[in-house]
């Protein structure tokens, strides 16, 4: 199955205990959205993919994988799948050996073609917001017609129904629906809220030619 096509969202978690990472999760799934990523910005993001692997529902991968080790070490703590910020040949090619879907992160045509080579359908567009945001998208999506893109930078409510308007992108990706003061507040509900608002927009957005 499609990675992008399982929810038109996916939170970025930034976790600065890993206590936090099993109330979130449900306060994700709460809110309608069973996918998310956590990083490993923090020492916590590790741990924080091991508590939430035994949630129900809730399908959970690792960002910021930036090196083949991370491929391990994220595996190993049960991510299903991994997203990096740019595009890494080994860690492309580790992620393939051990036969976990990778989203690797794309800033132009050239990234794209060395992805292509590799059979890679779905990639992360970073930063999107400097990347020339949809216009920017629509352009690289004319010469790659199989590619879908999740754009991430700068994706917010206000505009992430212009990113889905535009048939190659089935899913975006944004740190709002779980900004770290919510966390470190334990503010579930608010996460739940946020969480339920993002589908109910995305769900609202029109593909257009």
């Amino acid at each position: 199955m499609s990675l992008l096509a399982r929810c038109p969202v996916l939170p970025v978690v930034v976790l600065d205990d890993p206590g936090q990472a099993l109330p979130l999760g449900e306060a994700l799934l709460a809110g309608g959205v069973d996918v998310v990523e956590i990083t490993l910005r923090t020492a916590a993001g590790l741990a924080g993919i091991r508590a939430l692997t035994a949630l129900p529902g809730l399908h959970v991968g690792a960002g910021s994988v930036v090196v083949p080790r991370h491929v391990d070490e994220v595996v190993d703590a049960g991510a299903r799948f991994v997203v990096s910020p740019g595009l890494s040949v080994s860690v492309l090619d580790r992620a393939a050996e051990l036969d976990v879907p990778a989203l690797p992160g794309v800033s132009g045509a050239s990234d794209l073609m060395v992805v292509t080579e590799r059979g890679v359908t779905e990639v992360k567009f970073f930063p999107a917001n400097l990347l020339g945001g949809v216009a920017g998208i629509r352009a690289l999506a004319a010469p790659f017609p199989g590619m879908s893109f999740l754009p991430s930078g700068g994706v917010k409510p206000e505009n992430m129904a212009d990113y889905l308007a535009l048939p190659c992108v089935p899913a975006v990706s944004g740190s709002w629906m779980v900004d770290p003061e919510l966390l470190a507040a334990g503010r579930w509900e608010d996460v739940t809220a946020r969480a339920a608002d993002a589908l109910r927009r995305a769900r609202g957005a029109v593909p257009v030619g």
